[in-house]
């Protein structure tokens, strides 16, 4: 096994140089800045960015932003967010945003989220991979001449097929108006809609305003602090029968009578009689 060891202040100078690659991005085109060209960036660049972010979701016709789109995440281009245009002097009117990417030679006009299948990309009704597709509007198929434009049945994890979900690019102000985090303003490129480690799970798994479906049940099966054993076992005991009184109510309801016939019933019947007898 190979040992890494570093001189007396290695490790500060590796800190400063992921905090650079974060704030700095693919801006410096492979050639790392000067010092003063890099406080130059940062007094430039750092008051626009986060004045002017811009969230960056895949969010189902309910709602629910099934994914947040953070540096690495793939465009359908095949090239990450962080390979984008994602910093602006003033935030486009026009809806939606267009994020360009800014790899030579790419087609590619706005940032657009596919998801993938496992590791592999997902399959359009043509059998074929979405990579297999161009990036530019209509999104043809490379590989047949069949195909009428990239059109996929895979099914989200909400339920919800892919072709329904959409890529919503939003500022700061329009998220807080439907009440979705925003997290606290960072200096770093192309954070998209990372708010936080809840961010990197799917929407139905989270427990922000990001994921809007039944998550109050996870919750509740998470033991409070001043709970014991026993008060925590009893409080689930009573929300999984109120859960089954309210979806059996009429059922329910209508045993009560017979119930309580069988209860008076019971009550005439002398107590030896219901005993058994032993060897």
């Amino acid at each position: 096994m190979e040992r890494l060891t570093m001189p007396p202040g290695g490790a500060a100078a590796v800190d400063d140089y992921v905090e650079y690659r974060r704030i700095v991005g693919e801006d410096d085109g492979g050639k790392l800045f000067t010092p003063e060209e890099y406080e130059e960036y940062k007094r430039r660049v750092l008051p626009m960015r986060l004045q002017n972010r811009l969230f960056v979701s895949w969010r189902s016709p309910t709602g629910m932003d099934c994914k947040l789109v953070g540096p690495e995440t793939l465009c359908f281009c095949t090239h990450r967010y962080k390979q984008h245009k994602t910093d602006f002097e003033a935030v486009p009117q026009q809806r939606p945003i267009s994020l360009p990417c800014r790899v030579t030679g790419c087609p590619c006009r706005a940032y657009l989220y596919v998801p993938l299948n496992g590791t592999q990309p997902i399959r359009c009704r043509c059998k074929h991979f979405a990579d297999q597709h161009s990036a530019t509007p209509g999104f043809m198929c490379s590989a047949c001449s069949k195909c009428s434009g990239f059109r996929s049945c895979f099914t989200c994890a909400c339920g919800q097929p892919a072709y329904a979900h959409d890529t919503v690019v939003e500022t700061k102000q329009e998220r807080l108006a439907q009440g979705k985090p925003v997290g606290r303003d960072v200096p770093y490129a192309a954070m998209g809609g990372l708010t936080g480690f809840s961010s990197l799970a799917e929407g139905y798994m989270r427990l922000d305003d990001s994921g809007i479906v039944g998550t109050s049940s996870q919750v509740s099966s998470l033991r409070r602090p001043e709970e014991d054993d026993m008060a925590f076992f009893e409080r689930r005991y009573q929300e999984r029968m109120q859960t089954i009184c309210a979806d059996n109510w009429p059922t329910v309801s209508s045993k009560v009578p017979r119930l309580q016939r069988k209860r008076r019933t019971a009550a005439i019947i002398p107590s030896n009689q219901g005993r058994r007898l032993t060897g």
